[in-house]
């Protein structure tokens, strides 16, 4: 079975760290240069991952301000 992209990692960790609590609603997430060099991926696959976050309504990007966890994201999803 072949590994999964980068960027379902990626997704699948702050999924993770959203539903453990690590990232609570309203949290910001790490801008994409720290989630760069963090997990050592590019800047496609960082954009990739949060936009398959924000498909499910984990969370939210605010003009100019960052990527935050949803109020109430969804829960029991994957």
């Amino acid at each position: 079975m072949p590994a999964k992209p980068k960027w379902a990692q990626l997704a699948e960790l702050i999924r993770g760290q959203i539903a453990s609590g690590e990232l609570a609603p309203g949290d910001k997430l790490p801008s994409t240069a720290q989630l760069r060099q963090e997990h050592g991926v590019s800047a496609g696959v960082v954009r990739q991952a949060i936009l398959v976050l924000q498909t499910q309504g984990l969370v939210e990007g605010v003009h100019g301000l960052g990527v935050f966890v949803t109020d109430n994201p969804p829960t029991g999803s994957t």
